[in-house]
């Protein structure tokens, strides 16, 4: 499980395909704490750490199965591509953003992007079958970051994003046309399934 909260930028070393993809990611996390087996969420997808290493820098090795190349964004990444990072959650951590649980439901696409000050106002839209699990004010984590949803309209929604979002984590680097990873709240999805029996 996870928070949302961002906690580290890492960037793609190395990409390799060894019947799943295999790819090298370097980090600022001390890889003297991670242990093989971990969890870390990466652009908010849970992978599990294969491999660790510091030459030069801290690097993990995760291994991605062609299911998950296919259900997220992953296909997309190259060698050099910055990607949001949270460790798992551990008892006793703060919930900061919402519970979030690695597990990406669809791609979305930013379809549109307009400054407000210094925030940025960003237009996604879903996957039809997921745009019912989107509700003004209701949370959804994209690349991997808690964020809160401003308007729907259909399948397109409206986050904005504040300053210090855009510096602690990659939304700095997003441009219209993006495929981003979308995780639905989990809350929404229960609410909707309990509705088709009531």
């Amino acid at each position: 499980m996870f928070t949302g909260i961002v906690t580290d930028i890492g960037t793609v070393l190395a990409l390799e395909q060894r019947g799943d993809l295999r790819a090298r990611i370097g980090t600022g996390y001390d890889v003297a704490g991670i242990d093989i087996g971990a969890s870390i969420a990466c652009n908010g997808v849970c992978l599990t750490v294969v491999a660790l290493g510091r030459d030069p820098q801290n690097w993990f090795d995760v291994e991605i199965s062609a299911e998950t190349v296919g259900a997220t964004n992953v296909g997309g990444w190259s060698v050099g591509k910055r990607l949001n990072l949270e460790r798992a959650l551990k008892v006793g951590d703060e919930l900061g953003g919402h519970i979030v649980s690695g597990h990406v439901d669809g791609v979305a696409e930013v379809i549109a992007m307009r400054d407000e000050g210094d925030s940025t106002r960003v237009t996604f839209r879903a996957p039809q079958d997921l745009a019912r699990f989107i509700a003004p004010k209701g949370s959804v984590a994209l690349d991997g970051t808690s964020l809160t949803v401003n308007e729907v309209n259909g399948a397109d929604f409206g986050i904005n994003f504040i300053p210090h979002t855009k510096v602690a984590t990659t939304w700095g680097d997003t441009k219209v046309g993006d495929r981003i990873n979308l995780e639905i709240d989990t809350m929404a999805r229960y609410v909707a399934r309990l509705q088709e029996y009531a």
